[in-house]
């Protein structure tokens, strides 16, 4: 049985992509860093309906989560990884501060480092391996107020590029998916929800079943020779 880390399992996108993956008949470790009952909540429905899956907290930049992460992999290396973890903090370029650009870079990009860092050795030594990084959106064409977030989530495409010439000929594939808007509790909140979804060339936004779909074809058998790819779940949008 193939073992895969959800990172961000608990959110909307990452419990149906959990859920996909335990489909799929991998052990799913769903991963929170604040919303365990979320998180155990997903374990719970994927063994009720005959998966197997497991909850873990943690916080991926604390210097402590690689010992953790590579406790994972002591008996069984975890041969799929899924990023979902991301973050924002919102403002134009001109009244961000230090901060506001160092925290999402970290929180978007630095936490891939650090959780596939520990995984990627054992993960090579099995010659066989799928790591997925959620993007978005913002990070293919900008946004008003997001230059933090466009950056850190761009870095994720030459990131994997260079992944694929790495780790390629042992079997690895590394590709990002770049959700546009999807319907989740957290967008509906948005004032402008429903003008949103109708600059979408499908007049909608999209669900959280199709992101997960992209990225089950994506930790498949069948995907094994599409490595270094974006692809967006935007509608059209892109």
């Amino acid at each position: 049985m193939k073992r895969a880390l959800v990172t961000g399992g608990s959110s909307p996108i990452g419990q149906a992509i959990c859920e996909d993956l335990a489909k799929q008949g991998m052990h799913v470790v769903v991963h929170s860093n604040r919303n365990l009952t979320k998180a155990q909540n997903c374990v719970n429905r994927i063994q009720a309906s005959g998966g197997s899956a497991e909850a873990l907290a943690l916080d991926i930049l604390n210097p402590e989560s690689a010992e953790i992460l590579s406790s994972l992999t002591k008996n069984a290396a975890i041969q799929v990884l899924v990023h979902c973890i991301g973050g924002q903090i919102d403002k134009p370029f001109a009244a961000m501060d230090i901060e506001d650009w160092t925290d999402v870079i970290d929180l978007n990009l630095k936490s891939f480092f650090s959780t596939l860092r520990p995984l990627i050795i054992p993960m090579m030594r099995t010659r066989w391996g799928r790591i997925v990084a959620l993007s978005s959106l913002s990070a293919v064409r900008g946004n008003h107020g997001q230059a933090n977030y466009a950056a850190a989530k761009g870095g994720l495409l030459p990131l994997m590029k260079s992944l694929t010439y790495e780790y390629g000929s042992r079997g690895i594939t590394a590709n990002v998916v770049a959700p546009g808007l999807i319907d989740t509790p957290e967008t509906k909140e948005l004032g402008n929800y429903k003008a949103l979804a109708q600059l979408s060339p499908a007049r909608r936004a999209g669900t959280v079943d199709e992101v997960a779909a992209l990225v089950g074809f994506l930790t498949s058998e069948k995907s094994g020779y599409i490595s270094g790819q974006q692809i967006c779940v935007d509608g059209g949008s892109s």
